[in-house]
């Protein structure tokens, strides 16, 4: 059985020079036993348009069989009006549909997940959602088209919260200069995980298969297994 990762930077494999950059689907990989391969296609900076367009989602349709699993998670690049990869919300919802409803006629699951938060807290120290709009049209899809929704954009806003307005600075790419050889003028990204972070974020997304894909959850590594 295959996992196939459709997505953005936060949840894709980085390049060495990029560390300590990580994205989610990185550790993700290792809390699977030998029956499951997650196959990891997210790539930095695509939307839903430009993941078609790429050929990346015909990769996973050329790859995937019946019973295998496509999470699909965008909105970061989408919902940006100055960017290239910039779809509309009438866009985004659309291609998310079709994106379900081709995963469904190979007979797979198609799993939809909102946006990861971006770290953002206001002057009380409360955290502030940045994706409410293209988060919220991710759940619609999700109820339309009925399948299961990982709701990551406000789990990820919960568990920054618990975090606090500083110390949630250790789950990203934040550096002081001279701290990292990839980074030596520092670097504040509020954005995209360090390996902490996304080892953190992986654990919140195995709770949710635990939880909404019992099927998928009986192949999950237990302690005991190595």
């Amino acid at each position: 059985m295959k996992i196939f990762l459709a997505g953005d930077s936060t949840a894709s494999i980085k390049e060495t020079k990029a560390f300590p950059e990580t994205g989610w689907g990185m550790p993700f990989v290792y809390f699977w036993d030998s029956t499951v391969t997650v196959v990891n296609k997210a790539k930095n900076g695509r939307s839903t348009s430009s993941f078609r367009k790429e050929g990346l989602w015909q990769q996973i349709m050329d790859e995937s069989l019946e019973g295998d699993y496509v999470f699909i998670q965008f909105g970061h690049n989408d919902e940006v009006p100055t960017k290239k990869t910039y779809t509309t919300e009438v866009e985004f919802k659309n291609n998310l549909k079709q994106y379900v409803e081709e995963a469904k006629q190979k007979k797979m699951h198609p799993i939809l997940l909102t946006p990861m938060a971006r770290r953002k807290f206001d002057s009380t120290g409360t955290i502030v959602g940045t994706h409410d709009v293209y988060a919220q049209i991710t759940r619609d899809v999700a109820t339309e088209e009925k399948v299961a929704l990982f709701d990551m954009d406000k789990l990820t806003q919960k568990l920054y919260q618990q975090f606090g307005a500083e110390q949630s600075k250790c789950l990203f790419l934040q550096l002081k200069p001279g701290e990292h050889p990839n980074y030596p003028d520092g670097k504040e990204d509020n954005t995209h995980f360090s390996e902490m972070g996304a080892r953190l974020v992986a654990q919140l997304v195995l709770k949710e298969i635990r939880e909404r894909l019992p099927e998928l959850a009986a192949n999950i590594k237990t302690l005991q297994q190595k």
